[in-house]
């Protein structure tokens, strides 16, 4: 999570909540609630560079 939130961060997208809805799931699941407000394209890329980050098992 650090690095997704990180990135996040350094463009100008603010977290402002993380948490998780199920307690028992066999992979973790988290979820964040974001604020951004900025130039449009900014907050893509910031988005962009975060999707980037998240570590998918498969």
């Amino acid at each position: 999570m650090n690095p997704v939130i990180q990135v996040l961060v350094g463009h100008g997208i603010s977290v402002t909540a993380v948490h998780s809805h199920m307690l028992f799931e066999s992979r973790r699941l988290f979820f964040l609630h974001l604020w951004g407000y900025d130039d449009p394209e900014k907050l893509a890329t910031g988005l962009k560079a975060a999707l980037g980050r998240i570590n998918l098992a498969k």
